[in-house]
């Protein structure tokens, strides 16, 4: 690579709005000590919201101090894994910050994720315990024989409860499908019971290059990899997310938790930045637009990181006329590419600005966002942050930088980026080179440094905000009796992003239909993975290797679409 380049310049500088800085003296705090700060400065500010239930700083960081003490009863030491299957709630949070102030790491898993995906998760990363939700209780104490997990602590929604809401839980909440009875088993306690333990917290010594969450980037074999994320990787993001809202006031912002904390996106924007600024987190399960829009309304906020599907979500919603969104200061969307109809729609519709960014997994999560009060782009991913080094590099030989306007592979290096994959090195030695991180994305810079992302690389899906790998779902159908062949692509949608197509081809003499492969694909995979076509056929089209061209199948749908 050249020692000199249009990128070397950092063109994007001369576009920070006022008040952003061109580099950040980070503050070496581990993300747990960060909270604690943040407590002491704040006891009495709201520091979450969850269906009406007020926790103060105070509060949360009292529960923190008791989970803490009872997972070292336990055996939970410094390297430590404790798994976490919960949506976003109160609990969610505790668990998190109890767990770092261990030394131990946080190992994230979606809620929706079936047990075959979590079973592979839980064994990858080691983990020895689980914190879940009493919903799912049973299924995890019938795996944990399966996996390296010893001890489960489970909760439930009604935990923390106004007391109108906490008896309906109690009343019917069985009935609703709001909680669970669970089974007596060793090993097994409940949420309540964990988080009145009182024993001393031990001190244990824990680095700012200690690794803090192990966040894997899609569901199952073959495809899933655990980008290992350090404290200095995931407290430098949030401390670029500070510098990049310099109007945003300390202790004095309201944010909706809308993206969910089990991503990386949620994880960064959604939980570690209110508590390292202060701010009120309002906790939103299941982000539906009838219950952001009400919680718009009732709460003012100032802040929401979402995902394009919700914003696409409240664009159809008929609440959102009667919604006044003048309160945010601040929405960004990410997670996957916002259509810039709906960005103009929005802003058409409500007065409100959404500023699009970019960012992956590895990069704890994000590397560019449009600023605020400066020039937002339509289309644009925006500038990189603060000593965030991006490259456009030629797509064979990943080194040669190209010039302004031309598309290559989009490269990354700063205090944010993943050190590697946890227990793949040669999936790291493929991503990681010569300390540059390969994204896999097609994409350019124009003139004034904002950068385009205009393809992908890779054959990954977008959907809903979530990645969805076709091989894993390939691997999948493969295993159906009756299926020679399979491929699955990712098709444009509206509402969206990206939908999933499948294509079958099945043994000779077998009769295969369209519903059951979907009745298969919808026992085998979580609900965001499940395929909106099927398509059976004869034959597929292939190189004169035999590899499937998904090329001239996406060609194929895009001449359908044409014609209409």
């Amino acid at each position: 690579m050249k020692e000199k380049d249009v990128y070397d310049s950092k063109p994007w500088l001369k576009h920070y709005p006022e008040g952003i800085p061109s580099s950040i003296k980070y503050e070496e705090i581990c993300l747990h000590d960060m909270f604690e700060r943040t407590a002491l400065q704040y006891p009495d500010r709201d520091a979450l919201i969850f269906q009406g239930f007020r926790m103060k700083y105070s509060e949360v960081s009292e529960k923190v101090n008791a989970l803490a003490s009872f997972l070292a009863t336990a055996g939970i030491k410094k390297g430590d894994v404790v798994a976490v299957l919960l949506p976003n709630m109160i609990q969610t949070v505790i668990t998190y910050y109890a767990v770092l102030k261990l030394g131990a790491v946080i190992q994230m898993n979606n809620p929706l994720y079936t047990d075959r995906e979590l079973e592979y998760q839980f064994n990858d990363s080691g983990a020895k315990m689980l914190v879940t939700l009493d919903l799912l209780a049973n299924r995890m104490i019938a795996l944990r024989k399966n996996t390296k997990i010893e001890r489960i602590i489970y909760t439930s929604m009604g935990d923390y409860l106004p007391p109108v809401k906490k008896l309906l839980i109690k009343l019917v909440g069985k009935k609703k499908g709001l909680r669970a009875d669970v089974n007596p088993a060793e090993k097994v306690y409940k949420w309540l019971d964990a988080v009145s333990f009182i024993n001393g917290v031990p001190d244990v010594k824990v680095s700012f290059d200690d690794t803090a969450v192990y966040q894997y980037t899609g569901g199952t074999t073959g495809q899933s990899k655990g980008a290992v994320l350090t404290h200095r990787n995931l407290c430098s993001m949030v401390q670029m997310y500070g510098a990049w809202f310099p109007t945003l006031n300390r202790g004095d912002e309201v944010l909706i938790a809308a993206a969910p904390v089990f991503h990386v996106l949620g994880m960064s924007a959604a939980m570690n930045l209110p508590m390292y600024m202060g701010w009120t987190a309002v906790m939103v399960p299941k982000p539906q637009p009838v219950d952001l829009l009400a919680a718009t309304r009732k709460y003012r906020p100032t802040v929401c990181s979402m995902v394009p599907t919700m914003y696409v979500g409240m664009l159809q919603h008929p609440d959102l006329k009667k919604t006044d969104m003048s309160c945010y200061k601040v929405l960004t969307s990410g997670g996957s590419s916002l259509p810039v109809e709906v960005l103009k729609k929005f802003k058409e519709l409500t007065g409100a600005d959404i500023n699009e960014g970019f960012g992956m997994t590895e990069t704890s999560p994000q590397t560019h966002l449009n600023p605020f009060g400066g020039l937002n782009k339509p289309g644009s991913i925006g500038l990189p942050y603060p000593d965030t080094d991006v490259k456009i590099v030629d797509l064979v030989t990943g080194e040669e930088s190209m010039p302004i306007g031309k598309e290559g592979e989009m490269i990354f290096r700063g205090p944010q980026v993943t050190k590697g994959y946890l227990n793949k090195p040669e999936e790291t030695a493929k991503a990681i080179k010569v300390g540059w991180l390969h994204s896999g994305d097609i994409a350019y810079m124009d003139e004034d440094g904002y950068f385009f992302v205009v393809d992908r690389m890779k054959d990954l899906i977008i959907s809903s905000g979530y990645n969805v790998y076709p091989r894993e779902i390939e691997e999948i159908l493969y295993e159906h009796p009756k299926i020679q062949k399979a491929a699955v692509i990712g098709l444009p949608d509206e509402k969206r992003g990206e939908k999933i197509k499948v294509f079958a081809v099945p043994n000779e003499g077998a009769m295969l239909d369209e519903k059951e492969v979907m009745d298969y694909c919808q026992e085998k995979l979580a609900k965001y993975k499940w395929p909106s076509t099927i398509e059976i056929r004869t034959s597929l089209p292939e190189s004169n290797v035999g590899k499937i061209l998904k090329k001239e199948l996406r060609k194929e749908e895009e001449e359908k679409r044409a014609k209409g």
